[in-house]
C-alpha cells in the first residue's frame, strides 16, 4: 500500500493507559485511518524506542525522514502507578496468539487403552498383509525360472 507513491506516508503509534493504537495516513490527505487498536498492553518502563529502515534483502527502499516523540502526561491513580511499576516484560492481557491455545485435557485410561489396542491391531494387520504379498511375490518370481 505504500509503494511507489508520490507523497509521504505517515504513521502514528500511541500508547496511553495500556492501550496501543496505530494510525496511518497513506493517501497524503492528512486523514488518519485506524490500523491497530489493542487494549490491555502493559509495557515496562526504562526501555528505548528504536526504528530501522532495513528490510532484510533490501528489495524495498524505506526512508525514515523524521521521528517526533512526545511523553504524554496522564493522570493516574496510585493503584495504576503501582501496577505499572510491577511490569517487567511486555504483556498483552487476553491476547490469544496462534499456537497458544489452551492445553488439551489428558486422555482417560480407557481412551488411551483403545488407541494403543487399535494401533497394535492395525500394525499386526499391516504385517500380515505384507507377509502375504511378499510370499505371493516370491511365488511369482519362482515361476519365471521354470
Amino acid at each position: 500500500m505504500v509503494r511507489n507513491l508520490n507523497h509521504d506516508t505517515f504513521l502514528v503509534i500511541r500508547y496511553v493507559k495500556r492501550r496501543l493504537t496505530v494510525l496511518l495516513d497513506i493517501d497524503g490527505k492528512h486523514e488518519w485511518r485506524d490500523c491497530l487498536d489493542v487494549p490491555g498492553v502493559r509495557l515496562p518502563r526504562g526501555y528505548h524506542f528504536g526504528a530501522s529502515a532495513g528490510t532484510g534483502d533490501l528489495s524495498d527502499n524505506h526512508d525514515i525522514i523524521s521521528l517526533k516523540l512526545y511523553q504524554l502526561t496522564v493522570e493516574r491513580t496510585p493503584e495504576e502507578e503501582k501496577r505499572d511499576r510491577e511490569v517487567f516484560l511486555p504483556v498483552v492481557d487476553n491476547l490469544k496468539l496462534p499456537g497458544m491455545e489452551a492445553p488439551l485435557e489428558p486422555l482417560s485410561g480407557l481412551a488411551l487403552f483403545l488407541i494403543v489396542f487399535f494401533s497394535l491391531v492395525a500394525i499386526v494387520f499391516a504385517v500380515v498383509i505384507g507377509i502375504i504379498l511378499y510370499n505371493k511375490w516370491q511365488e511369482q518370481s519362482r515361476k519365471h525360472f521354470y
